[in-house]
Formats: structure tokens, C-alpha cells, sequence
């Protein structure tokens, strides 16, 4: 089929509609038009349709948060800005499209600002991963037999070796609750040691570590997945103690750790 007799697309119909077509476009389309029942047929259609868009759209446009929007379309580059709406149909339909495109990229840059400004604690992610596995522990995760005093040593010196701490099996002991096993995990591709017990009454509790320049905290408690937990750090390691003990009795058990270690 030539261009001559090709058959209008619709925008091409929607031109014609609205007087933006030059002399020789016009004389193309009504001939192909007086010839074609279909090219015809949507012309009717989309005359048809021609009603007020800005009446149809204005509940939406008048909705907007207008002021909210010019507050935050500042922030965008000047591509993204909505131009402004020329007096046709098109025009106002580009205008409205830019619009809402302007107010998805605006809202993703208000996003983006409010996730810096308000950046995650990198503290709490950790903690948070930690209890989530830890809460799939039951008595029976850490059945049988303790390790003995040297089998500990071994363990805790394979997590000096990654923290470069030096931890001994008396620093990280728990009155009354079994040392089961020390073994080093990885978190955000950093070395996270754990040094997990079982308490006869309540079942599993671990003491986690991993190194961190977030400095000096003191001692505070939270609640995570049914347990209770104690977290607190030094100038180069961020430690947490989750159990489902008791929280008073679990601050104890912390001060004795952070006493021990830091001695």
C-alpha cells in the first residue's frame, strides 16, 4: 500500500480532528477517508469522543495536590518537569501524561530523600537478621553434650581469629546456662560470631558479635520474634544477647559479659 492510500492512524485522525494537519495531509486523509469504511468509521468514533477532556479530567486535576506537587517538582531536572498544556485535546492529554509522570518521578526522589535522611540503623538490621534465625531454635537445635574447656578455646579462638578479639570461655559464661557451641556466621558479608547456650528453663539464647564503628553505646533492650534482647557496643564491636529469659534477668547476665570483657 503506498503512503497515498494508507490507512490514517489514529493519532493521525486526531490531528486532522483538531486542525493540525497541513493542505496536502488533509487532502490525503479524505481521500483515503472516502474510500475506506473503516478509516471513516474511526473517524467517527474518535469525533465522537471529542467531548471537553478538561471537563472529564477536571475532578482529577482539581484532587491533585497541587501545592505539594510544585513544592516537590524543584527537586526534579528540567526533562522531567511537565510542560505546559496547549489549548487541543493532545495537547492536554501530553499534559496530563507529563503530569503524572512527573508525579511518580517526584514521589521517587521524595522516596529517595526521605531514605538518606532517614537512613536504616545499621545496628538494628544486624540484630534483626540475628533474631529471626535465632527464633527457629528449639532445645533440641542444641542437644547433647557441652564441649569441654579446651574444645571452647578452640572455638572462641577461631572467632578471635576473624574479630580480632580475645575471648575466653569464662568471659562469655552464663551462670547457670550451658556453653553449647561457638561458630562464626556472616552477615552483609561481614564475619558475625555466635556463641550459643541452652538455659534449662527457656531453651536457647545466643550472645552475637560483630565488628562495628557506630562506637560507644551503652546497654539497652528490645523485644524481637517472642524474645528478649540486650544490645550494646564498644569502639570496635556491636554485641546482642537474645533469649526468651526473662529481661531483667537477661540485663544481668549481659552487665556480667560486658564486665568480663572489658576487664
Amino acid at each position: 500500500m503506498s503512503d497515498k492510500n494508507k490507512i490514517p492512524s489514529d493519532e493521525e485522525l486526531t490531528a486532522y480532528i483538531d486542525g493540525e494537519l497541513s493542505n496536502a495531509e488533509v487532502s490525503r486523509i479524505e481521500a483515503v477517508l472516502g474510500s475506506d469504511e473503516h478509516a471513516a468509521a474511526r473517524l467517527a468514533f474518535l469525533s465522537q469522543s471529542s467531548l471537553s477532556f478538561q471537563q472529564a479530567f477536571e475532578p482529577l486535576l482539581s484532587a491533585a495536590p497541587k501545592a505539594r506537587l510544585d513544592a516537590i517538582l524543584g527537586i526534579l531536572p528540567a526533562e522531567a518537569r511537565p510542560v505546559p498544556a496547549r489549548s487541543n485535546r493532545r495537547g492536554f492529554l501530553a499534559a496530563l501524561a507529563a503530569c503524572l509522570v512527573a508525579g511518580v518521578v517526584a514521589d521517587r526522589a521524595v522516596i529517595g530523600i526521605r531514605n538518606r535522611v532517614h537512613a536504616p540503623d545499621e545496628s538494628n538490621e544486624w540484630r534483626a537478621v540475628v533474631a529471626e534465625y535465632i527464633a527457629l531454635y528449639t532445645p533440641d537445635t542444641l542437644a547433647g553434650p557441652s564441649p569441654s574447656a579446651e574444645a571452647q578455646v578452640a572455638q572462641l579462638a577461631r572467632l578471635d581469629d576473624k574479630l580480632g578479639l580475645s575471648l575466653s570461655p569464662e568471659a562469655v559464661s552464663l551462670p547457670g546456662i550451658e556453653f553449647k557451641r561457638a561458630q562464626m556466621l556472616q552477615y552483609d558479608e561481614k564475619p558475625l560470631a555466635q556463641i550459643a547456650y541452652l538455659d534449662p528453663e527457656t531453651g536457647p539464647l545466643a550472645l552475637c558479635i560483630v565488628r562495628s564503628d557506630v562506637g560507644m553505646k551503652e546497654p539497652d533492650v528490645e523485644g524481637r520474634n517472642g524474645m528478649n534482647v540486650v544490645y550494646w557496643s564498644n569502639a570496635t564491636h556491636a554485641f546482642m544477647l537474645i533469649g526468651r529469659i526473662p529481661i531483667d534477668r537477661m540485663q544481668e547476665l549481659a552487665d556480667g559479659v560486658r564486665a568480663r570483657m572489658s576487664a
